[in-house]
């Protein structure tokens, strides 16, 4: 068998209903009233069907690599961004004190817009999928950024010749840009992610997600390689023009290709349209039970209405959260299936219990120490540790050591993306013997340890080195809040089954508590950008970066030791 054969269904039956519908009418076994129980007696008789019997075909490895090759291409886009995007606004001649604020615009932008455009993928109809147009539109609002952030410079440099014209203009095309990458790649994730649980069975959804795992770690690793390269003085980069055309070409290159590869990796089943009970076929129902268990990722919960069609609307969740975990709201008649909006999901941050606040505290700080450097690491790199200048003559000796430095920058970053893949498997290791708690805790204690010896230790050999703990910070932050969540809700439902659960917070789901995880994302985003440029412009110094990195992570190792819940 190939890598790209085996996508072969899975045994299912179909339960035998007790009143049997068809075209022309219905007969009843017994002596129930056709018209008042065929309804009812059908969706309870096809539940089972319709909430997980009718299996979805097994997707070969093959596929599901294909599938997450779009984690590489991002990853990859992601990686050349994060080392980029400081050294190119310096250059075109962006103030210092106002450098961080181009990080401020577009997770704005993704908290006020993220719920509503993930409910309405939910509710696409194209006939090539719910997930797909969304995630091509995305993958194009990617590229268009990309082109912006990396020629802006040398397009403004041709067609304007005033010179203070010309910064003006090459500041704001960049800065648009910045933010429309930056905006479009933080919410391709979430399409991606409901697009695999869409086309994929229990078993293939893990297998899945691994694999995304994997290429989102290549593809950075991949990312910060090409950007530690001096293509300025290669023939490539003399054919091009400069360092960033070529940097702009590979990432271009490498990221059309693999969406393309992506969107068409696994046939996605459109949106069913006027389904109804009366012509309810086996077809129909496989079609029904495809969305039913597939995960949105913009949702609360869905519920099932007693309303003809809104009967079978599919169900749909965060995909954030766990794709398996939805239960049955065939059960709950009544209610009407809700939208996540930005009032709803404040509402349930609000009223979540302590732990999961106290949990979303310290994912807020670590964010933010984990931001605080990454964002200005290749920054911190050019001017600190080699003395460089980004505002000097771009023939000078002081701009070249600045550019020396951002390349050594992204040998550092190339560093952290493997030390993050190795380190998720020492993280099995250590999980028997510390727990889930003690592995955050040391996520935290080991990268705010490190920061602070690179910010008062600033030489080459030991930043290099030391880049290894960005990797521990990050593998912990992308698993250990996300595995307390499973964890709390793991004991809720075995305190409900004991009859010591709250009934009031039985609906409550993963997928807004793992949206509000990323919420946090957001905010430690919005918090850097609008208070780091100032804490430069205030210190005079670019190692306040690495420092206040330092702080913000010792600080939440404090807060992990005091207030999150330890579970076994």
């Amino acid at each position: 068998m190939s890598l790209l054969t085996g996508d072969q269904p899975q045994p299912c039956r179909l339960p035998e209903p007790r009143t049997h519908i068809t075209g022309l009418g219905c007969y009843s076994v017994g002596s129930v009233d056709c018209r008042e129980s065929t309804k009812e007696d059908y969706l309870d008789s096809m539940e089972p069907v319709v909430f997980g019997v009718v299996e979805l075909p097994r997707r070969s490895r093959g596929r599901l690599l294909l599938h997450g090759m779009v984690m590489f291409g991002r990853e990859f886009c992601y990686a050349v961004e994060a080392a980029f995007v400081t050294p190119v606004l310096l250059s075109v001649g962006l103030p210092q004190s106002l450098y961080s604020l181009v990080w401020l615009i577009s997770p704005i932008l993704g908290f006020l817009l993220q719920p509503i455009i993930g409910s309405a993928s939910d509710y696409c109809r194209s006939p090539w999928g719910r997930r797909r147009p969304y995630i091509l539109a995305l993958g194009i609002m990617m590229l268009m950024g990309l082109t912006l952030f990396l020629n802006g410079d040398a397009v403004i440099s041709a067609l304007v010749q005033d010179r203070s014209l010309k910064r003006i203009w090459a500041i704001v095309i960049v800065m648009f840009g910045v933010v429309l990458f930056d905006f479009a790649a933080d919410f391709i994730d979430g399409p991606v992610k409901a697009y695999l649980f869409d086309v994929c069975s229990y078993t293939d959804k893990e297998r899945g997600l691994h694999y995304h795992a994997l290429l989102t770690g290549l593809g950075g690793a991949f990312g910060y390689l090409v950007g530690a390269m001096d293509w300025g003085h290669s023939s490539l980069g003399r054919l091009l023009g400069s360092e960033y055309q070529v940097i702009y070409f590979f990432s271009a290159l490498t990221w059309m290709v693999f969406l393309i590869v992506h969107l068409f990796s696994i046939p996605e089943t459109p949106l069913a349209k006027d389904i109804s009970l009366d012509v309810m076929t086996p077809n129909a129902l496989l079609l029904l039970s495809t969305h039913s268990s597939s995960g949105g990722y913009g949702s609360l919960h869905g519920s099932m209405s007693q309303e003809s069609e809104a009967d079978l609307r599919p169900r749909s969740f965060s995909a954030l959260g766990e794709a398996n975990s939805v239960t049955s709201s065939a059960k709950q008649p009544n209610k009407e299936q809700k939208r996540m909006t930005l009032k709803s999901c404040l509402m349930a941050m609000i009223n979540m219990p302590s732990h999961y606040r106290c949990l979303c505290v310290s994912h807020l700080l670590g964010w933010t120490a984990f931001l605080c450097n990454m964002l200005f690491f290749t920054d911190f790199m050019g001017q600190i540790v080699y003395k460089g200048n980004p505002y000097a003559d771009h023939n000078s000796t002081a701009y070249e050591r600045y550019e020396r430095g951002v390349e050594i920058g992204c040998w550092g970053l190339c560093i952290n993306a493997v030390s993050s893949a190795l380190y998720s498997y020492v993280q099995r290791l250590l999980l028997p013997y510390i727990g889930l708690k003690g592995l955050y805790f040391v996520g935290y204690f080991v990268f705010g340890l490190g920061t602070s010896l690179i910010g008062l230790f600033p030489n080459i050999i030991t930043t290099l080195i030391l880049c290894s703990v960005f990797g521990v910070m990050s593998s912990t932050l992308y698993t250990i809040p996300f595995n307390l969540i499973s964890e709390y809700h793991r004991e809720e439902e075995l305190q409900r089954k004991m009859g010591k659960g709250n009934p009031a917070g039985q609906d409550r789901g993963t997928g807004v508590d793992c949206a509000a995880l990323t919420c946090m994302v957001q905010l430690a985003q919005i918090i850097v950008g609008a208070g780091l440029g100032a804490l430069v412009n205030m210190a005079g110094s670019v190692i306040v970066v690495v420092l206040s990195a330092s702080t913000m992570s010792l600080i939440g190792c404090l807060f992990i030791a005091l207030f999150i819940r330890y579970v076994e």
